[in-house]
């Protein structure tokens, strides 16, 4: 197995490099709530969105133009809100804290992310050839969402990405991405030190 990574690492071309260094990137300027993180994962996921397209993957193409797009959207959301302080009404930036969502909230997404994933699961598994179809649409469909609370900097987003990327190094060690399983098992070692690092800084301000 140790070989197949090597040489799956070997094979890796200049741009995917490039796309899997900035990928490591975001996580970690991510986690110091950097807004830098935001065009390392719009390079990176750009680069990602060509090379999937050019070798067919089309759901991964477009999962990668999804991440692309929130790119944009993230860095809009983390540069904050301008609000007037002081008597002469100076404009000042608001960077946006680190907010929390109560477990109702995080019940009714987990049940409609679920209920996606499932019936798009069905559809994958009845009506095309695709592997491990429902294990593939629900790392998908938690992706997306996993993303969207990345941009309203919710606190819990890393723990979803511990549950997505644990899941994700399954699909590809079964489906012999071997260098890929092992890049998601560091991702998932990032998420949960995001997470802490994120839950030091909501207590701080709390």
């Amino acid at each position: 197995m140790i070989e197949q990574i090597l040489s799956g690492f070997q094979a890796m071309s200049y741009w995917e490099y490039l796309a899997v260094l900035l990928g490591l990137a975001y996580i970690v300027l991510a986690m110091k709530q950097s807004l830098w993180c935001w065009p390392a994962a719009f390079v990176s996921t750009s680069v990602y969105t060509i090379l999937f397209w050019q070798g067919f993957l089309y759901m991964e193409s477009f999962l990668n133009f999804y991440y692309l797009l929130m790119a944009i959207y993230g860095w809009w959301q983390w540069r904050g809100s301008r609000k007037v302080a002081g008597q002469l009404e100076d404009e000042v930036l608001v960077a946006k804290a680190i907010q929390s969502w109560s477990g109702q909230k995080h019940a009714v997404w987990i049940g409609s992310a679920l209920a996606v994933a499932l019936v798009l699961g069905y559809g994958l598994d009845t009506y095309t050839q695709a592997k491990m179809a429902y294990l593939d649409s629900f790392t998908t469909v938690f992706a997306i969402m996993a993303t969207y609370m990345v941009t309203q900097k919710v606190l819990e987003n890393w723990l979803y990405w511990v549950v997505i990327d644990l899941a994700s190094v399954y699909l590809y060690v079964q489906n012999q991405y071997l260098p890929t399983a092992v890049l998601f098992a560091l991702y998932t070692v990032l998420a949960a030190q995001g997470y802490r690092t994120w839950l030091k800084e909501y207590q701080k301000a709390g």
